[in-house]
């Protein structure tokens, strides 16, 4: 019996460490189960709604290539290289109403499919430009007057065009050059080649189709059926 006392004591010693051993560790403050393995992520940042453009009025005046890129402007006036010799106002993009570039860009699709583009010398004209155009040239059939006048530059719903090849750029041949103030510029399209009659011809029957007036005195000249006001106080050299 004496031998089985120091037995049972180590027994119970041995006992003792394998309940130390096996002891949950506790922390301070205890750490909820559910949490315990719990997965780490980082969430990625919400993105704003994309904001969709907002359409301009028909009214407004709008740079042509922001809605009509494959267009060509030359503005001649923005240069001396005109019938002045004088540069006539600041800006080289042209503007029109919204409801003209619509009308323009639907002249400019069929346009393409024959391999053809418009290339714009003027359009939205500041009524200060209009003056210094007629102070040089005061001739009512080929300067509207600056105060009495259409003044269809004026009211954005004007443009003057000729037609280019999409491939090369190369303008066709037309009955005259820009800004000829001649007989030779009208519409009866008589007095000059073949081939030049056969595209300013082109020009106008696209361009009467999809709602331009043509000048009868100028064959580069149309304007919107859709009148809009003269605008006395917009300056595209002041934009942007």
């Amino acid at each position: 019996m004496k031998k089985l006392i120091p037995l049972l004591l180590l027994l119970t010693l041995l006992s003792g460490c394998r309940q130390e051993v096996y002891k949950p560790i506790q922390t301070d403050p205890p750490v909820p189960a559910t949490e315990c393995f719990r997965p780490e992520f980082t969430e990625a940042p919400t993105q704003p709604p994309t904001q969709a453009l907002t359409e301009p009025d028909e009214d407004a005046l709008v740079p042509v290539r922001d809605y009509i890129p494959e267009i060509r402007e030359e503005l001649a006036y923005a240069t001396g290289n005109n019938f002045t010799g004088q540069v006539i106002y600041e800006f080289t993009e042209s503007y029109l109403r919204y409801g003209t570039v619509q009308k323009l860009k639907l002249v400019c699709d069929e346009l393409a499919e024959q391999g053809l583009g418009l290339v714009i010398w003027d359009a939205f004209r500041p009524v200060a430009a209009q003056q210094k155009l007629w102070d040089i040239c005061p001739d009512p059939v080929y300067v509207s007057h600056p105060v009495t006048g259409n003044r269809s530059h004026c009211r954005g719903n004007a443009v003057d065009v000729t037609l280019a090849e999409l491939e090369t750029g190369q303008l066709l041949e037309m009955p005259t050059g820009f800004d000829d103030f001649s007989a030779l510029a009208d519409r009866d399209y008589s007095d000059c080649s073949e081939e030049a009659a056969k595209n300013a011809a082109l020009l106008e029957e696209i361009m009467v189709r999809y709602g331009f007036r043509p000048y009868s005195a100028e064959w580069w000249h149309f304007a919107d059926e859709q009148d809009y006001p003269v605008d006395e106080t917009f300056d595209p050299s002041g934009v942007g």
